[in-house]
């Protein structure tokens, strides 16, 4: 290699002073499973004692031990001594023990990834982790921008959320939901969405008895049991799940919507969840739901008769789905209150009459890819608050009509593309409040 350390591999210096600013000795062979989460070491993992002679590293701001093989050795103390330190990793060591509070000295940290610490012995079934018995040390790191802690525990009361809310800088973070939360009886509003949450949807759940609000979307790595005691919340009003790998049919969960949740809930989004199989009848069982979201899932089989029994609906959205057949006039009879309705991408055939009065004033309708044409729907005219309109490639091979371009000047988003619409375009300068338009495709 040569004396000069500068020119090792995973070495760093300074141009100037000739400092070591940076080691990376992270494991580039290591193999990730998805299947238990495991990690599998190979022959080039690094191993060993880690030791306070990295203390003569005075200037390093980077580094990076990941993916290596320290055995069930505890983060030494002196790790919290490196004072120009700005990034830190140490994911995937096999490290495990309490996660010295000494850490909370790094001041100049930004990125800080302890996740998945952990050591499995097969033989005795035995599970070692890193261990936060107070996490208020963390706060102590106001320059800290990301912070993963997959697979990291934390002790009953290590106050994390007290510890996060002091961070004035952090933008991301990732671990489990903390059981604690679910000791909070009182609690009425929960909102955990778009952070990187693994594992289950704690059983715990249950405990919170006076919860109205929960929102759990965009936890991407959250898995997809959804607690059967949910049925007991009685007084949910707010569900969110969406962006959340459910990967389940939609019967599967009869149980967990049958309870009294179905007597209170409003608000039901599951959008991207892997959803599969036919719109069940305990849907229509929701008769306070004003928003049902199911866009983009593989729900199949026709639109639901059970649907209709949602009186309350204001937003409903299937689109992006394997739903088929035709859906009648009849079916949209309940909705008095409906305003935004989302089904396109789907292949459904739309048998709304020309004469048709919707009993319902939309200000969003997505319908593209439905089969609605030949003739333009002259029901459209009535529902003069549309803003958001997508009638692209429903089939349509007619005139557009003069009262079309009159009666909505005030939309923002208009696609009727891929049609064989005929007429004139009339001088848009009065769409005043148009970002989006598609009229391509056609035959003006």
């Amino acid at each position: 290699m040569g004396n000069d350390c500068c020119t090792w591999e995973g070495v760093a210096c300074d141009n100037r002073t000739g400092h070591v600013v940076k080691l990376d000795l992270h494991n580039p062979h290591y193999q990730f499973s998805y299947i238990g989460n495991l990690l599998l070491y190979n022959k080039w993992s690094l191993g060993g004692e880690l030791r306070p002679s990295l203390l003569g590293l005075k200037h390093l701001n980077y580094l990076d031990l990941s993916m290596n093989n320290f055995g069930r050795i505890r983060i030494p103390e002196f790790m919290g001594s490196f004072q120009k330190l700005k990034y830190l990793n140490l994911s995937g060591d096999r490290l495990s023990g309490l996660i010295p509070h000494q850490l909370g000295n790094l001041s100049s940290l930004q990125y800080l990834d302890l996740s998945y610490n952990y050591y499995y012995e097969n033989f005795e079934g035995l599970y070692e982790f890193l261990i936060i018995d107070n996490a208020l040390w963390i706060s102590h790191l106001s320059s800290l921008r990301y912070l993963n802690m997959t697979a990291v525990k934390f002790r009953e009361g290590a106050h994390w959320l007290q510890a996060l809310n002091m961070l004035p800088s952090i933008i991301e973070i990732n671990s489990t939901i903390p059981n604690w939360l679910f000791n909070i009886s009182s609690l009425e509003y929960l909102d955990l969405s778009f952070n990187n949450f693994w594992g289950i949807i704690p059983p715990a759940i249950k405990n919170l008895a006076s919860l109205k609000f929960l929102h759990l979307s965009g936890n991407l790595f959250l898995e997809g049991k959804i607690p059967a005691l949910l049925e007991g919340l009685c007084k949910l009003q707010y569900l969110g799940l969406s962006d959340i790998n459910i990967s389940k049919n939609l019967h599967e969960f009869d149980e967990v919507f049958t309870g009294c949740i179905k007597n209170s809930l409003e608000t039901l989004h599951m959008r991207n969840t892997q959803l599969s199989g036919y719109l069940p009848d305990w849907l229509g069982d929701f008769r306070m739901l004003k928003i049902l979201n199911l866009d983009n899932n593989s729900i199949s089989g026709p639109i639901s008769a059970s649907l209709g029994r949602l009186a309350e609906l204001v937003e409903l959205y299937l689109g992006g789905n394997f739903l088929e057949g035709v859906m009648f006039e009849e079916q949209l009879a309940n909705f008095t209150k409906l305003k935004y309705l989302d089904l396109s991408q789907i292949q459904l055939i739309l048998n709304l009459t020309s004469d048709w009065i919707p009993p319902f004033q939309l200000q969003r309708l997505d319908i593209g890819s439905c089969k609605l044409g030949p003739r333009f729907p002259a029901w459209l005219w009535m529902h003069k608050n549309i803003t958001d309109l997508d009638m692209s490639s429903t089939r349509i091979s007619d005139t557009i009509p003069d009262w079309f371009w009159r009666s909505f000047s005030q939309m923002w988003w208009l696609d009727i593309s891929s049609n064989g619409i005929t007429g004139s375009v009339p001088d848009l300068t009065e769409f005043i409040n148009l970002e989006y338009l598609n009229l391509s495709s056609n035959y003006f």
